[in-house]
């Protein structure tokens, strides 16, 4: 069996991820409608009612849209830390409770994925990352961060594939049309990683060879371009004399679509 990887979609419109060990299968975050969601994961080969858990970053709704209709059309439970539940509850309020799986942030076992909870800092109940370890390989995911913290550097650090907030550009969202209200919120230590916070990070994890695949994730539609958070990544890694690395490692993720299926030996 292989460890498999896919964002289904990842954006401020709808977030969705898809890991697979073979005998275990999770989505983390179901942020768009349930029929896309269902229809994406049948597309790349793979059965949504084998779902054995949706696991929540927090509960904004672009991560957790779709997830009341998943969790109960195929009895999936609903994992996430009790702040983030909590809301999922308020806000969903005919999910069954024994759907509702409450977790800490320490590492734990599902099926035979070790997952580890990243704590970050966001305007949400309590929100988390999340590492998974399978078969010898390390999988993470981090999004919806103001600022990156040692834990998160810890907790994301010798992955061997990284999906990471690149969310803006920063002179694209200060001179855009947001009101002033929101251009504060999207660059506090709550709010959202910019291209050049991202990029210095993953430079780093490049030179010091504790990372292989990137994925560039929650791309902002108004405040960023595609091309402009790879070429910031690239540049960092230019100005770092003597880094190898390969380009086609450097990937992005689409708001309105799926990444490659990633596997595994």
């Amino acid at each position: 069996m292989t460890l498999k990887f896919c964002s289904l979609s990842s954006g401020s419109s709808g977030n969705s991820t898809y890991i697979s060990s073979g005998s275990t299968s999770i989505l983390v975050d179901a942020g768009f409608s349930a029929t896309r969601i269902i229809d994406s994961i049948k597309y790349i080969g793979c059965d949504p009612s084998k779902l054995d858990a949706i696991l929540v970053t927090h509960e904004h709704d672009d991560h957790i849209r779709g997830i009341k209709v998943l969790a109960k059309r195929y009895s999936i439970p609903i994992l996430g830390t009790e702040g983030t539940l909590n809301s999922i509850r308020d806000r969903f309020k005919d999910i069954p409770e024994t759907l509702i799986k409450p977790i800490t942030k320490e590492e734990f076992t599902l099926g035979d994925l070790n997952v580890c909870p990243i704590p970050i800092s966001h305007d949400a109940a309590d929100p988390v990352g999340y590492s998974f370890r399978s078969k010898g390989k390390k999988i993470s995911i981090v999004t919806d961060l103001g600022y990156i913290s040692s834990g998160v550097v810890n907790g994301i650090k010798d992955s061997d594939l990284l999906l990471i907030e690149s969310n803006h550009d920063v002179e694209m969202l200060k001179n855009g049309s947001y009101p002033a209200y929101l251009k504060k919120r999207i660059l506090s230590s709550r709010g959202h990683l910019s291209n050049t916070v991202a990029a210095g990070l993953i430079s780093f994890l490049i030179a010091s060879k504790q990372v292989g695949i990137i994925y560039l994730g929650h791309l902002s539609q108004n405040n960023n371009k595609p091309e402009l958070a790879l070429n910031t990544v690239l540049n960092a890694l230019k100005e770092r004399n003597g880094v190898k690395y390969n380009k086609k490692d450097i990937r992005l993720t689409f708001r309105n679509g799926i990444s490659e299926l990633v596997e595994f030996d």
